[in-house]
């Protein structure tokens, strides 16, 4: 039985996190259900100067990726019907990430508002039981905020901020290395295997070297 990974895309800016994180599932081999938001949809267009069309979508898809999705286990929902699959408890899934994660989807899916496909999906897989990642990426947040990511947490979603770690990489860390942290960490919630950046083992002594190295 097909058991995707849900992938939802929302407004806020960060399209780079949801492409990394597509990417790595797909190299993992797992199946993917694609929402994307109609804000969603402006921002990509503002951050890559790419259209996301429903009508072309794989084509679009595969542009934004930068990949050839031939043989890739891949469907796409649009954003407003309601009555697509992954609206469905019975809808058999793995589990569900939304990334980035907009505020006002963060408060939708908290309250359970249903405005979309993307916040009832993620609203189906808390009632289910399922995992629920979502990314927020905003700054500074209003109390409002946070309390809707509390009750996401008591919920039992994982709220996993796009807060790249620089250890992995040094200070001369790329924006594409920063980009890949966040989306490890986030198959790391979704316990999919990836190589996206290099883990901490504890070993201090590369970097006293590195410390101790004349300039």
């Amino acid at each position: 039985m097909r058991r995707p990974w849900v992938v939802g895309v929302s407004g806020a800016s960060g399209t780079p996190y949801a492409a990394a994180v597509l990417r790595g599932l797909l190299d993992a081999g797992s199946p993917v259900d694609l929402v994307i938001s109609r804000a969603a949809r402006l921002t990509l267009l503002d951050e890559t100067g790419r259209p996301f069309r429903d009508a072309h979508w794989k084509d679009d898809l595969a542009g934004w990726l930068g990949r050839d999705l031939a043989g890739a286990d891949l469907a796409y929902w649009p954003a407003g019907d309601l009555a697509a699959a992954p609206s469905s408890g019975s809808y058999p899934v793995c589990g569900m990430v939304v990334v980035p994660a907009s505020t006002a989807a963060c408060a939708g899916i908290a309250i359970g508002l249903s405005k979309d496909l993307l916040q009832r999906a993620a609203e189906v897989n808390l009632k289910e039981r399922r995992p629920l990642v979502v990314v927020p990426r905003e700054t500074p947040v209003t109390r409002s905020h946070l309390e809707h990511l509390i009750a996401l947490h008591d919920a039992g979603a994982v709220v996993l901020p796009a807060s790249p770690g620089f250890y992995g990489a040094g200070a001369d860390a790329s924006a594409g290395q920063l980009v890949d942290f966040v989306a490890g960490k986030v198959l790391d919630a979704l316990g999919v295997p990836h190589t996206l950046f290099r883990r901490w083992t504890g070993d201090l002594g590369a970097a006293r070297d590195r410390a101790d190295r004349p300039e």
